[in-house]
């Protein structure tokens, strides 16, 4: 992997998926329940090591140019994606006739979506070098009661551990963030968090890139069906240099119309479900009528 796409995919993964286990074993003193937020990052390392549980949804990113909606199927073969709509508005003729022969392409060679799962396989090897490191990496503190979309959380602030020495590229941009972290007590499940850089971050000692100060990222969770959580909500803005060049990262990604699907399904069974005509969001309304 080239270091722009490196440092591009570590610092993604590190923003969406770490700080959802960024208080695992951290101490947290003069709390209701100091086990709180222990117990909560067990559930998440738990929910993310999960296969049993894959699910269909709708995924709607939006950025200042361009906002796309995507059908997406987990299987055992990896995450399977059809674009449905641009900028909210149905697929053209022509994108939709770009999407099918893409699928029809994907079908036909199956070592490209093996070569995808290896690469989700990998992005998920360095979220866990960076959990690995989460115990030295962050000082909780706790910040009293708050109203979320479930009802009462427990909030909790983090800043950078001085005693953690970043060793590696995943885990160099964990020494300048803060933050809060909410938890649901009910749950016991993180069911928000806010990230903030205090200073820039430099990888590979400055020449793979840099993160400038200031940048933030939201994360929201939601149980998606019984005792199932999934992120429903990411913001992310952030200004940085990539090699030689300047990037703006300035998405929101929001996660909808959850549906489990059966465990063990294949990525060809889930192109051709995908080429059924119904959508995520057609399921999910079909089954709530049906209860």
């Amino acid at each position: 992997m080239n270091a722009r796409l490196l440092l591009v995919r570590s610092f993604l993964f590190l923003f969406l998926l770490a700080p959802l286990a960024a208080t695992v074993q951290s101490t947290v003193a003069g709390t209701p329940d100091a086990g709180l937020v222990k117990r909560a990052l067990a559930a998440e390392l738990q929910n993310a090591r999960n296969t049993q549980h894959p699910m269909r949804y709708l995924l709607r990113k939006s950025t200042p140019r361009l906002t796309s909606t995507k059908d997406m199927f987990e299987t055992r073969d990896g995450t399977v994606a059809r674009l449905v709509e641009i900028n909210d508005g149905p697929l053209s003729k022509a994108n939709e006739q770009k999407e099918q022969a893409r699928l029809t392409a994907l079908l036909r060679d199956p070592e490209s979506q093996s070569r995808r799962k290896q690469s989700q396989e990998s992005d998920t090897r360095r979220v866990l070098k960076v959990l690995h490191a989460l115990p030295r990496a962050f000082i909780y503190q706790y910040a009293g009661e708050a109203v979320g979309p479930t009802g009462t959380v427990e909030k909790f602030t983090f800043k950078p551990n001085p005693e953690f020495d970043s060793q590696d590229l995943e885990t160099q941009v964990l020494t300048e963030m803060t933050g809060e972290i909410w938890i649901d007590p009910a749950q016991e499940r993180v069911a928000r968090l806010e990230g903030h850089l205090e200073d820039d971050v430099d990888f590979g000692w400055g020449i793979l890139g840099r993160l400038y100060k200031g940048g933030w990222i939201v994360i929201e969770q939601a149980e998606v069906s019984p005792n199932q959580w999934r992120i429903v909500r990411i913001q992310l803005k952030m200004n940085g240099r990539l090699l030689f060049a300047n990037k703006t990262f300035d998405t929101l990604q929001e996660q909808t119309h959850f549906t489990p699907v059966p465990v063990g399904l294949s990525y060809v069974q889930a192109i051709h479900l995908l080429r059924g005509g119904s959508s995520a969001a057609d399921q999910n309304t079909a089954r709530q009528a049906h209860h």
